[in-house]
């Protein structure tokens, strides 16, 4: 299988042998054009995928999953809308099985990753459960009695949740999760405050450990953002647990714990949800991928193993 998950600077491609197991990533950046992004994309995993059968000439896939971030409807293999990558109602499936000639498994990059962590993960055993990543941006995977739910490719978009006064949104909003709250959002405001540039939000957490007060405010609105986001999505849908991936989560209990506390304390009467960090970590696209691959021909299941997971 290959399997190709598409993020906003950078794109992945996996290819997983015959028993499930994931031989090779590569990574490239995500060739940005405006309105032409989509087709790049395509052609992008062409080449990727040309490169990974010259390096591994004995596997021969026979589908392939393309996961991409946005407004995605899933069914009809459309890229609605991608605010930060130029495309509008782009025919991803149709344009991939072209350009591949293999049957493509379409899909919202974290509802992919989240149907991973159901299937495969930390959200395993939980009927009612939220996948949220948090990276460049902010988006959740739901599934509601152990079924996925995607409101017809708008549900899960928790990081237009507006939480706040400001900053401005890419998405048009003020306030908004994503914009106060995501990994880039941390680094953007501890440099807006400060004035000291940083390269990510594991910058802003190594200031504050070094007692940096502009770090500590910024790491604290974030917290607060996101426990009043998540107090949201309790209160509508009541999960038994909420799984946290992407960069953000690599951040751990320093995360979890405060994050559980500013939750306990918005929350009454509602189910407490546990907090739970991802397991699948980063790859976790690519395995979404995986699977989208195999259920383009025939829906299948997981298990998983000490080398890793495995189709049944």
């Amino acid at each position: 299988m290959l399997a190709f998950d598409v993020g906003g600077t950078d794109m992945k491609a996996g290819l997983f042998d015959a028993d499930g197991h994931l031989i090779e990533v590569l990574r490239a950046p995500t060739p940005l054009a405006d309105e032409d992004t989509g087709e790049r994309v395509v052609a992008e995993t062409a080449r990727l995928a040309q490169e990974l059968g010259r390096r591994h000439p004995h596997v021969q896939p026979t589908a392939a999953g393309l996961l991409v971030p946005g407004n995605v409807d899933d069914d009809a293999g459309i890229g609605v809308f991608a605010e930060n990558l130029g495309w509008h109602d782009f025919p991803f499936r149709e344009r991939a099985e072209s350009a591949l000639g293999l049957p493509v498994g379409f899909g919202h990059d974290v509802r992919g990753a989240g149907e991973a962590e159901h299937r495969l993960g930390a959200a395993r055993g939980f009927d009612d459960v939220m996948v949220v990543t948090i990276g460049t941006g902010i988006a959740a995977a739901v599934f509601i009695d152990g079924r996925p739910y995607a409101g017809k490719g708008l549900a899960g978009e928790i990081g237009h949740d507006r939480v706040a006064e400001g900053p401005a949104c890419a998405c048009g909003g003020r306030g908004c999760l994503e914009a106060v709250a995501s990994a880039a959002a941390i680094a953007r405001r501890y440099t807006a405050r400060s004035g000291n540039p940083v390269s990510g939000a594991r910058d802003v957490l190594d200031r504050l450990h070094a007692g940096d007060c502009n770090a500590a405010a910024t790491w604290d609105g974030a917290l607060d953002a996101l426990a009043l986001g998540f107090s949201h999505s309790v209160a509508l849908l009541a999960p038994d647990a909420i799984v946290i991936g992407g960069g953000l989560s690599e951040a751990g209990e320093e995360l979890l714990q405060p994050l559980r506390e500013r939750l306990d304390g918005i929350l009454t009467f509602h189910r407490r949800p546990q907090l739970i960090k991802a397991s699948i970590g980063a790859n976790a696209g690519l395995y979404g991928a995986a699977l989208a691959a195999r259920d383009a021909l025939a829906p299948i299941a997981f298990s998983t193993t000490k080398e890793g997971a495995a189709w049944l």
